[in-house]
């Protein structure tokens, strides 16, 4: 298999943890972002993160060269576990982004669930339909868009980067306002980095376009 595989696996687990991890107490004072709902927005909000933990995990093995090819069984399985858990967790995240406050992260939740849960439908559809060119592209975009959750993470001290020369290295609002602004468009950000790179990769022309 090759190392990016590897690489990227291991680099979207030791990025993701940190975040998974209090919400593996199911103990609301230990969310990350303020709970206004102990009774309906903490556990869709636990179930939303736990099952796109699982999509990210099931979608990596899914692009494993070795079970793709020796074991289509398992790989098929595990197809039906990613879309499983993406349209679970994608149903929850409806109900995590009504309560979040600000509008424009809002409206990034909600465009990046329909991305999500459009591109999983369309790679889904195209396999029942045995159209494995059309499944493979459509299950890459899908997977691109569960990364997104990494790539908003690892873009934050880019973004903070930016945030900076855009200012000319000052801090006009203040610091906390640059966290409040970088926080809020982190999601935009890895939504157009993930699209622009998932794109290039699928319709660059070359004899052989290996997964991953």
């Amino acid at each position: 298999m090759k190392k990016s595989w590897w690489i990227l696996l291991l680099l979207s687990i030791a990025i993701m943890l940190p975040f998974v991890i209090p919400y593996l107490t199911f103990n609301p004072a230990g969310s990350r972002i303020e709970i206004s709902s102990r009774t309906l927005q903490y556990p869709a909000l636990v179930g939303h993160i736990l099952l796109a933990m699982l999509a990210m995990l099931a979608g990596f093995l899914q692009f494993h060269r070795g079970i793709r090819q020796k074991n289509p069984a398992l790989h098929a399985r595990l197809g039906k576990t990613y879309v499983y858990a993406v349209f679970l967790s994608g149903g929850l995240a409806l109900i995590v982004a009504s309560y979040e406050p600000d509008f424009g992260r809002t409206l990034s939740f909600l465009f990046l669930d329909a991305l999500w849960l459009i591109t999983t439908a369309m790679g889904f559809r195209s396999a029942m339909k045995r159209d494995w060119k059309a499944h493979k592209q459509w299950m890459i975009r899908s997977f691109a868009m569960t990364l997104t959750a990494v790539s908003a993470r690892a873009l934050v001290p880019f973004l903070f980067l930016l945030y900076l020369l855009l200012h000319r290295f000052a801090l006009p609002e203040g610091r906390m306002e640059m966290i409040e602004e970088v926080l809020n468009n982190n999601i935009w950000a890895a939504i157009v980095v993930n699209f622009i790179l998932v794109e290039w990769f699928i319709l660059r022309p070359r004899r052989e376009q290996p997964l991953l």
